[in-house]
């Protein structure tokens, strides 16, 4: 008797084993589980808002139409969303979460690139695939095989804002404020100062300030004295406002523009008249839109009530990117989804068509010019790469 107790304990708990290590694969799973990283608390909370809404309007489309085709089988998207309050250590420690614990798929996000350049070594060593929607620093995916994006890189952007005030606005001075301590805001200006300065401009102005920071006067009071034609303000929707307040008040009359961070409807209720003729690059164009951004952007309307910004937009790409690649993998599987990604050619996005070259995760997408008029973001331009 004593011999079969012992073997019957012993083929429990093979059989225990079994089942468990199953349960935990990928390739076993009745769901597809895909990671969110996005800033749902903290300062970047309205971009974390529209990360979520468009990742859940995503899934919810994809499962009502029976989910994605995986080896025959039609399986469920699952969006395990998760909150990185907008700080490089917490995105580190969601990354981590959710590929060691969630065991998923492929992760999108984080958003700002500050998060997504401590992602993506987590995601790189792992072998799991990230697409940032939102992170225009180049760093994100320099080197990379498993890191991708759906916008375009800041070297692009750069360039596009300082053409625009040299060619378009005639500007010959110009002055930057940025924050220091922030790849995105920092990577953009130094760009536009090169770019701005091989067109013939003089940077004439460049001044720091550190991550919320409140106070810039002694900042706006230097730039003031240089007498520049545009001031720059590569930083978010959240700074931008109060940092043109406190201009306009120190008698700073020139032509203010930004960079794509300013996307966010929170930037209108907090700017109010004073972002009144004020330019911006940005991702896409609400009034301009085609039919398939003409769609999305209904669709989100009708579910949350507000138009979707770019953040919510290129998220919105980010999952169908990722929903088209596992159906062509064709396995539940981070290596052949990562193949997938990489061999995306023409997919047509509400951001415009994306394609990546074998060895980079960065499209090649062009950029929309807009300005603020009436309280509204207007089409102003288009700028190809």
């Amino acid at each position: 008797m004593g011999k079969i107790k012992v073997f019957l304990i012993l083929s429990l708990l093979i059989l225990v084993f079994v089942v468990g290590c199953g349960s935990g694969s990928n390739n076993s799973i009745d769901e597809l589980k895909i990671g969110v990283s996005a800033p749902l608390t903290g300062d970047l909370a309205a971009t974390g808002a529209s990360t979520k809404n468009a990742v859940l309007l995503a899934e919810e489309e994809i499962n009502s139409s029976g989910g994605i085709k995986v080896n025959g089988k039609m399986m469920k998207v699952k969006f395990i969303i998760e909150d990185d309050e907008n700080k490089p250590e917490t995105t580190a420690t969601v990354f981590q979460k959710l590929i060691s614990q969630d065991r998923v798929l492929a992760i999108i996000g984080s958003q700002a690139s500050k998060c997504s350049n401590a992602g993506a070594p987590i995601a790189e060593s792992n072998k799991i695939p990230q697409i940032t929607p939102w992170s225009t620093n180049p760093n994100v995916t320099k080197d990379r095989k498993y890191v991708f994006r759906a916008c375009f890189i800041d070297p692009f952007q750069g360039k596009a804002v300082a053409l625009f005030a040299y060619n378009k606005l005639g500007a010959k001075k110009a002055a930057v404020l940025y924050d220091i301590a922030s790849d995105y805001n920092k990577g953009i200006a130094e760009v536009f100062r090169d770019e701005f300065s091989n067109l013939g401009g003089q940077i004439v102005a460049f001044e720091t300030y550190n991550t919320k920071d409140t106070d810039f006067s002694a900042q706006l009071t230097k730039i003031k004295a240089t007498n520049p034609d545009v001031l720059f303000l590569p930083n978010y929707y959240n700074e931008v406002p109060l940092q043109i307040q406190q201009a306009r008040k120190l008698g700073i009359d020139a032509q203010i523009i930004g960079a794509d961070a300013w996307d966010n409807p929170e930037l209108l209720k907090l700017g109010g008249e004073l972002l009144e003729g004020t330019y911006f690059s940005n991702h896409y164009a609400v009034d301009i839109a085609g039919d398939k951004s003409k769609a999305f952007i209904e669709k989100y309307k009708n579910k949350y009530g507000e138009v979707p910004d770019a953040a919510a937009a290129l998220t919105y790409d980010a999952a169908y990117i990722l929903f088209g690649a596992i159906e062509r993998a064709q396995k539940a599987d981070p290596q052949a989804i990562r193949d997938a990604i990489a061999s995306t050619k023409d997919f047509e996005g509400v951001t415009g068509t994306i394609s990546y070259n074998e060895g980079s995760g960065d499209p090649v997408k062009g950029a929309v010019i807009i300005k603020i008029h009436d309280g509204k973001f207007i089409y102003d331009s288009s700028v190809k790469p």
